[in-house]
């Protein structure tokens, strides 16, 4: 994998700083914009657990995709898609009131 890509994942996965700037302006007479106003934020973004994972399983794979076989690129990526389908499968269920199952039936 291209190690500018890992290196942002890495970033996002461990929680970074950034600046962001906001600028106002003014139309000025001749219909020209003025700077009127420039701020400069420090925004603080969290570690993201999922960019954490997906760059563990990169680091774990490492750059060797180019080496694998059709059949086993096709294994890995049903491997992947089972993980994806079950994170979203939970994620749907945590989601379902305290009475309801899943298919929002009433578990009474």
């Amino acid at each position: 994998m291209n190690q500018k890509v890992l290196k942002t994942l890495l970033k996002k996965a461990t929680g970074y700083r950034a600046d962001e700037v906001q600028e106002e302006y003014s139309v000025r007479e001749d219909g020209g914009l003025e700077l009127v106003k420039k701020k400069v934020i420090k925004k603080y973004y969290p570690p993201d657990n999922a960019a954490l994972k997906s760059f563990l399983e990169f680091e774990a794979v490492g750059d060797n995709l180019s080496d694998l076989s059709d059949e086993e690129l096709q294994s890995e990526k049903g491997r992947l898609l089972k993980i994806l389908n079950a994170g979203e499968v939970a994620k749907d269920n945590d989601g379902a009131e305290g009475g309801e199952n899943a298919d929002g039936e009433s578990a009474d």
